[in-house]
């Protein structure tokens, strides 16, 4: 099931115009990004990295082996849960340098939020509260260090960040790597640490049944992912980054906004009460994240967010239908929360009261594993996403 990706279908996202030059249609995989052939390596990885669980025992350790192929690794600690995370950033620094060229305004403030979002937003999925992120920042050489004002505008980004989540700046690794990073340019990663407390705050869907409703959290635009796209679209646009959009921005600043933090919501929910019995990250691979669980369920979604601009944008100029563009981006929603139903309207109010929208947005039904986006006509099948081993 397919619909046009119209105006009409993207909720109440403001209309733009075309600007391109060309009117060929570009996909996420004509960008460089391949799920298909990055997602088999990322199986394999996971039953490889399975095998080396027993060394746990040897310090009266266990993994909860359904985190595998889960957004965090759990090891039971006995009283409470480990979580653990790695992630890095991608190429949204190279839309920071180009803008940065440009204007004069480094943004890397809000890349150094992306980077902790990436990895803070994977490792609340599993109902912990992060407690130490540590920094990986790889640059193409020594004198990217040099350039202080975007050096600094990275450090205050990360510690602001820090504080927003309320974590611990550990520490981290500062290479130059000449030859492996690219001249002029730097690959930034975050790990992060938390534990889950008390253990019956783990989500990892065993609690997920037919009849839960599904709470979907505002993006604040593209987030970290589609952005080889991006990057792809701005090279055919006659003023690239500089492009105005409808509500004003420049498309280079709109897609610098930095990805939303989403452990104050959590957090809230925990202290609320509010029993969250799965969560996804909604990142690469879209919409089809909602498939992430194991188990065979339909995801009905009945209610769409409105559509950041900058994604409206993007999914005219690269001539996205609305499967494609909801299988590649976050279209306006960036977490997803899976509740019982008595608890979805309060667990939107406090997503509100948080400074995150959300809408209580469709429900989990019995019968084949598929998601299916009503208001669109879009259904993503079991095998579009296959990320577990």
């Amino acid at each position: 099931m397919t619909a046009p990706l119209a105006t009409s279908s993207l909720s109440s996202a403001p209309s733009t115009t075309s600007v391109s030059t060309s009117t060929a249609p570009i996909t996420y995989e004509q960008a460089g990004v391949d799920y298909d052939q990055v997602d088999p390596v990322k199986r394999l990885a996971q039953r490889s990295a399975a095998a080396t669980a027993l060394h746990l025992a040897a310090h009266d350790l266990a993994e909860v082996p359904a985190s595998r192929g889960e957004s965090a690794y759990v090891v039971d600690l006995g009283d409470r849960y480990l979580a653990s995370i790695v992630e890095c950033l991608g190429t949204k620094v190279l839309v920071a340098d180009a803008v940065y060229a440009a204007t004069g305004r480094s943004h890397y403030a809000a890349i150094a939020q992306d980077t902790i979002a990436m990895a803070v937003n994977d490792l609340i999925t599993v109902g912990a509260t992060p407690h130490v992120v540590q920094a990986y920042w790889a640059a193409g050489g020594s004198d990217w260090f040099a350039d202080t004002r975007r050096a600094t505008d990275l450090i205050e980004g990360w510690r602001v960040a820090c504080d927003r989540c309320r974590v611990s700046w550990g520490g981290g690794e500062t290479p130059a790597l000449a030859g492996v990073v690219a001249p002029g340019t730097i690959d930034l990663a975050a790990g992060c640490v938390g534990t889950v407390y008390p253990k019956t705050r783990l989500s990892l869907g065993e609690r997920l049944a037919a009849g839960d409703a599904i709470v979907l959290l505002a993006s604040s635009g593209i987030h970290a992912n589609g952005v080889s796209l991006a990057r792809k679209i701005a090279e055919r646009l006659p003023a690239g980054y500089g492009t105005v959009l409808e509500d004003g921005r420049t498309y280079g600043e709109a897609i610098l906004s930095p990805t939303a933090l989403y452990s104050p919501v959590t957090e809230a929910l925990a202290r609320a009460g509010v029993d969250v019995h799965y969560a996804i990250n909604i990142t690469g691979h879209g919409w089809r994240k909602l498939l992430r669980h194991p188990s065979a369920f339909t995801y009905v979604i009945d209610t769409v967010p409105p559509v950041p601009t900058e994604l409206a944008f993007l999914a005219r100029e690269a001539g996205l239908d609305a499967t494609e563009a909801y299988g590649t981006f976050n279209m306006g929603a960036g977490f997803a929360l899976f509740v019982s139903p008595a608890d979805a309207a309060r667990a939107a109010e406090i997503a509100a009261s948080a400074g995150v929208a959300a809408w209580v947005a469709g429900s989990v039904e019995a019968g084949p594993k598929r998601a299916v986006i009503r208001p669109l006509g879009v259904c993503f099948e079991a095998e579009s996403l296959q990320l577990r081993a």
